[in-house]
């Protein structure tokens, strides 16, 4: 099958109709309905619902989520986040820890997502709510696999020790797209601070993770230059999906990548020696995240 190698014609085209292969299934049934009830009298806040996930249905139809601790303002203004930003006119809350506990013990979850928004307002960006989450989980569900996907706390290595030092099962953070998209995509991040958090966790002993979107404007060779980059640093699971602008106000889909590059894409990370490749156009850091270890 030929495989197109680009639908829109510049950085702010249209690009054609989202293709067949993009379609998620509407959420709804009775789990999903009882999870999202649960979630609103927990006061918690999910990454699947902030940022307009295509897998809501069905994860939640499994009876599963990923959870979003410190609020739901991030202090950062990504180019590609549905997440409202701004900045958080509240402190810490310290009982949100028992809150996802909670959840996650009635939700029956074997592996525990727990992600944030950026708090750089503060100097260990929330890096204690991260661990006293992983404690509870632990205590209360103890045979819960937990997976951290972080921020990069501005490059603190005290707030990602503070994380570490609770022992989640996987660390997780995402370099999201290639070097030269940084400015446009991730404007107050940094490409090599992101590469660095993952090398500190994986010199500790740890699993790590990380992942990108296509369709922002990346060349295929920068993908698989990013690719080699964390695999450098020892990361063992890489996730690679299709952006979805989430508004008119968020960076325009440059083309829809081909089911056949996500395939190409995958063989090429095993070939690297990643222990899990995760490559799909639905696919997000998240998603079948259960079976990646």
């Amino acid at each position: 099958m030929e495989i197109p190698e680009k639908i829109s014609t510049g950085q702010g085209d249209q690009v054609k109709r989202r293709p067949d292969w993009l379609k998620a299934r509407i959420p709804g049934g009775g789990e999903f309905a009882h999870i999202n009830a649960l979630m609103r009298s927990y006061k918690l806040h999910t990454v699947c619902e902030e940022a307009h996930c295509p897998n809501l249905g069905e994860c939640w139809g499994q009876g599963t989520a990923t959870f979003m601790i410190l609020g739901d303002i991030c202090t950062r203004s990504c180019g590609f986040c549905a997440v409202r930003t701004g900045r958080p006119e509240y402190g810490l809350d310290w009982d949100e820890p028992r809150r996802v506990a909670e959840a996650v013990e009635l939700m029956k979850v074997r592996h525990a997502v727990i992600t944030s928004v950026n708090r750089d307002e503060r100097r260990d960006g929330g890096a204690p709510i991260f661990a006293e989450t992983i404690r509870l989980i632990h205590e209360r569900v103890p045979m819960c696999r937990i997976e951290v996907l972080i921020p990069d706390f501005k490059g603190s290595e005290e707030a990602l020790t503070i994380v570490l030092d609770a022992k989640p099962d996987i660390l997780n953070h995402n370099i999201e797209t290639v070097p030269r998209l940084y400015r446009n995509v991730r404007p107050q991040a940094d490409y090599q601070q992101s590469l660095k958090v993952l090398e500190r966790a994986k010199k500790r002993g740890f699993v790590t993770k990380t992942g990108m979107m296509l369709g922002l404007g990346e060349q295929m060779e920068e993908v698989i230059d990013a690719m080699r980059d964390v695999r450098k640093v020892g990361c063992d699971i890489f996730t690679l999906g299709q952006y979805l602008q989430p508004s008119k106000d968020h960076l325009p889909i440059i083309r829809y990548a081909h089911p056949d590059e996500f395939k190409m894409l995958k063989e090429e990370g095993l070939a690297m020696g990643f222990r899990h490749m995760e490559s799909g156009p639905l696919v997000r850091s998240s998603y079948h995240a259960a079976g990646q270890v």
